[in-house]
This record gives structure tokens, C-alpha cells and sequence, in this order.
């Protein structure tokens, strides 16, 4: 299956279209309790199909994506009497689609999902390539699946009630994407002000999972070019977790941001990626994605723990990382020593002024 994007202004409009095509016996709308409270009436009051749905709602907040959401949503799927045809609308971010699309993924051996993300990171990451997952014993996204959703619906019109952390979070990612693909646009991205221009984002964002799509294309389960869209996120997931377990959780797209300094540092190191787009990119970065996080070389042994439990690792002794050689030249599966990271960790450092 192909997953169906929809680039749009009229979210609900859309979802009643493809609600119409699925015809499915019942439809349950997945959302976490902001989400449920401020978004979904908004769909409701336009889609008849919508309004018709069952409600489940989940806590907000990642630390929340784990094993006992997943069982509530089990168990109000049984007891809505759910069956395989079945659809479940995730409505919010990227936890609510990772959450929700693991939830259907896995009951009944798989019902059909629909996806609206009403972030900016959930559309141009969470909503595309068919990744689903809970965190699992402190670390993100151990337990899931891929599962493609039978479409996404990509709008801009929840963008409006977005705090500023949340439009820079998506920007996070579609920065990374930027880098994937050619100087060109990622000099566009640097230039551009996301918090100041967000309702006029949907070309850029229709790029951006252009770009994601590519490389997931052939390859759902990462085996091979998917892998390229792990660029920063093996130090990113490792921030990310350092600041879980120090009570503060970041943005993920902040942490890719930074992720991708840590990235384009090695990149520069090992395979000669220019250094004046390296010290572009960490420019940006340093400007506009403050990290509430202060990492010091007393964390490094830490971090390096935590890269290792990354999933991509298979070696005790090196760690695996996307690198690029230049911008949009990925390269996979690079093996780094751990005296090459703490040196990277050392220099993002000084780029960013810890």
C-alpha cells in the first residue's frame, strides 16, 4: 500500500472524502485531551462522518506514549465492538499518530488509520512513512511497527493556535530534510522565519515530506536509503533521553536541530563536509533553537550510553551514524569511534556557546 497525502485548507472537508471511500463499519477519532478539547470539535462541526465517532482520549505529553495508553485504546476499541474495517483517525502530534497508529497497527493483527496531524513536526515527520511506537523502559520508541496509514491529511489551519517551540520543533526536521536534498533549499530554510510565516508554510511543508517520502519509497522497514533520515538522530535521541531522566523534557525537533550540528561536526571530521555550511547551519541552530539542556563533558559517558541503546547500533565498540559528505550526499551506516563523538560533542560545544 501507497499511503495517500493530502495537502489542504479544508482538513475536514478532506477527511469526509476519504471517509466516504474506506466506508468503514465504525470510526474511532484518537486524540490527546488538548487536542480532543480545541481541534476535534473544529472537525466535527464540518464532517459528518467525524461527528459520528467514537472519542478516545489519551494524556498529552510523550511521556505518556507508552504500553498503558496503548492498552486504553485497546480496550475502547473492544468495546466499541471495533472489527478490520474499522478507522482510526489520529488527530494531534506526533506522540497521538505514533500512539494511535500502533494501537490500530497491532489490534486485530491491523486496522486502517487516517492521520491529521495538527503540529508541524507530525506533518512533515510523524504523519509520513508509516513508523509507529511507544517508548518502553526510559528509551523512545523501542516497541512499534511499520504500518503505513491509508492517508494523511496536511494542513495548515490548526497552525494558528501553535506556541513558537512547537512551529521551531517542526522546522527542526524539516531542516534535517533540507539537508538531505540541496544546497538550494536549504539556504531558502535558513532564510526563512517559520514563526513569523507559519499559515503560508504548506508548499514548504508538501517539499518537505516530498523529500521524507523519497527516501522511505522502497524501503518502510529501513533497510537500506531510509536510513539517510536518521541524520541527527542518533545524538538527538540521546539528548532527548538525558533530558527525560533529568525531568525536562525537550522538543524532538530542537533536538535534531542540535543533533545535526553533532552530525555535520563528524561529517566534517571524517568525510570533509564543507565547513562553512557546517558553520551556517550551527549558526542558525545556536539562534533560534535554544536547548534546555546543559550538557558537559561530565555527561559524555552518559550520552554515549544512551547512543549505544540507539536501534541503528550493532557494534559495542563503534556507533552508527548518518553522515553526509555534502548536502544531499548521505552517507549510512557510518562507523564512529567514541573518541571521534566526544571530540564532536566538544567542538558542537563551543559552536553553540556551552
Amino acid at each position: 500500500m501507497k499511503q495517500k497525502f493530502i495537502f489542504t485548507v479544508s482538513p475536514a472537508a478532506e477527511a469526509e472524502k476519504i471517509l466516504a471511500e474506506l466506508s468503514p463499519t465504525s470510526i474511532a477519532v484518537v486524540a490527546d485531551v488538548n487536542t480532543a478539547q480545541y481541534v476535534v470539535p473544529r472537525l466535527t462541526a464540518d464532517s459528518p462522518a467525524m461527528a459520528s465517532a467514537t472519542l478516545i482520549t489519551v494524556k498529552a505529553g510523550d511521556f505518556n506514549k507508552n504500553l498503558d495508553a496503548a492498552q486504553s485504546i485497546w480496550r475502547a476499541l473492544a468495546q466499541m465492538q471495533a472489527d478490520r474495517r474499522t478507522v482510526v483517525v489520529a488527530v494531534g502530534g506526533g506522540m497521538v499518530t505514533d500512539l494511535a497508529g500502533f494501537a490500530a497497527a497491532t489490534y486485530m493483527r491491523g486496522i486502517r488509520v487516517i492521520n491529521i496531524p495538527t503540529t508541524l513536526l507530525a506533518a512533515v515527520d510523524a504523519s509520513a512513512g508509516g513508523k509507529t511506537g511507544i517508548n518502553f523502559l526510559g528509551l523512545k520508541n523501542m516497541v512499534g511497527t511499520f504500518t503505513e496509514p491509508e492517508a494523511s491529511i496536511i494542513s495548515t489551519t490548526f497552525f494558528s493556535t501553535l506556541p513558537k517551540e512547537e512551529i521551531l520543533s517542526g522546522y527542526g526536521e524539516m531542516l534535517k530534510h533540507a539537508l538531505l536534498s540541496d544546497a538550494k533549499w536549504l539556504a531558502r530554510l535558513l532564510n526563512f522565519h517559520p514563526t513569523e510565516q507559519a499559515m503560508s508554510m504548506l508548499p514548504l511543508i508538501e517539499e518537505s515530506v516530498k523529500v521524507k517520502c523519497k527516501f522511505v519509497e522502497g524501503d518502510l522497514r529501513e533497510s537500506c536509503k531510509r536510513r539517510a533520515l536518521n541524520l541527527g538522530h542518533t545524538a538527538a535521541h540521546a539528548f532527548e533521553e538525558l533530558a527525560m531522566k533529568r525531568t525536562a523534557a525537550i522538543p524532538h525537533g530542537f533536538a535534531v536541530a542540535h543533533g545535526c550540528i553533532v552530525a555535520l561536526v563528524l561529517s566534517h571530521m571524517l568525510l570533509g563536509f564543507p565547513s562553512d555550511t557546517l558553520h551556517a547551519f550551527a549558526k542558525y541552530v545556536a539562534s533560534h533553537y535554544q536547548l534546555d539542556l546543559a550538557i558537559t563533558c561530565d555527561d559524555y559517558p552518559e550520552l554515549l550510553a544512551l547512543m549505544h541503546h540507539d536501534k541503528k547500533n550493532t557494534s559495542r565498540k563503534t556507533l552508527n551514524f548518518t553522515l553526509l559528505e555534502k548536502v544531499g550526499k548521505p552517507k549510512i551506516d557510518t562507523q564512529v569511534s567514541e573518541d571521534d563523538v566526544r571530540n564532536a560533542l566538544d567542538i558542537y560545544r563551543d559552536l553553540i556557546g556551552l
